[in-house]
């Protein structure tokens, strides 16, 4: 083993170790622009969430991310939970999440929906990534980028244990099984939803159920848009005309970005 991987390894251990909310302050202080993001979404005006309730959302944000393990920043999750928050009452739908590994996410959306007054359906294998074959290796910046079987698992009990420990779980439905299986039988309007699902195969299949019930005016957000893979997806103009049946909408950071944006024109 290398110099490098061998000091790479002692730092995890050194950082593992820490208390966990001195490995909370650890990360955030290598990502600054985290902390920005959480002072803008602190005094953005909103009518819906006014000051003194945004201070106390910011907290509990804060608190989820200390005591559960994340794989999104806080600029991630808040620009989700803002639009969530944000949306017009005459906007229709529930907020849907695709793949929630340990329950963080899922903890801090369910807050937003609450005040939004929506439900939050939750759909996750709870065994981790499925069985594949995609030749994933680097990400657009260059980083490791791979899905084994199993990997980024996390079981249904430690999922709903977090958003009842950390979040509101009565606005919460948990829908086990893999997308293929459960998607198609899905039939609720939708107006907002997240995707964090890391295979090409297993976007494919969200837009393709997910996308059609999405309200127009409704946002659907991809935490996989660092991925090459999946950047061909969401660029692939026949997919969109042959399985979803429309024409492609535009992808805002398709490419540049990690989390990508679409919101549904009007028809």
């Amino acid at each position: 083993m290398s110099n490098r991987h061998t000091m790479h390894g002692i730092k995890e251990t050194i950082r593992m170790a820490l208390p966990k909310p001195l490995l909370f302050i650890y990360r955030l202080c290598k990502r600054p622009q985290d902390i920005a993001v959480m002072g803008g979404f602190l005094v953005k005006p909103n009518a819906k969430l006014p000051f003194i309730k945004r201070l106390s959302l910011t907290g509990e944000m804060c608190r989820i991310s200390t005591y559960v393990e994340c794989v999104h920043t806080q600029e991630e999750a808040s620009a989700y939970m803002d639009e969530i928050i944000s949306m017009p009452s005459t906007l229709k739908g529930c907020v849907v999440e695709a793949g929630c590994y340990k329950g963080g996410s899922t903890a801090k959306f369910s807050l937003a929906t609450k005040i939004a007054g929506r439900k939050l359906f939750v759909f996750d294998s709870f065994e981790g990534i499925p069985d594949n074959d995609e030749m994933h290796e680097k990400n657009i910046f260059g980083g490791r980028a791979a899905f084994p079987q199993g990997s980024w698992r996390g079981s249904l009990e430690e999922v709903k244990n977090a958003v009842e420990k950390y979040g509101d779980i009565d606005t919460c439905e948990f829908v086990k099984g893999w997308f293929k299986e459960t998607l198609p039988y899905f039939k609720e309007p939708i107006a907002a939803a997240y995707l964090d699902v890391d295979l090409a195969a297993s976007t494919r299949t969200c837009l393709k159920y997910l996308y059609p019930l999405l309200a127009a005016g409704g946002v659907l957000y991809s935490h996989d848009g660092h991925l090459p893979l999946v950047i061909e997806v969401f660029n692939d103009d026949e997919f969109w005309k042959n399985e979803i049946g429309c024409k492609k909408p535009h992808v805002e950071g398709l490419g540049k970005k990690k989390l990508i944006r679409i919101v549904k024109p009007g028809i």
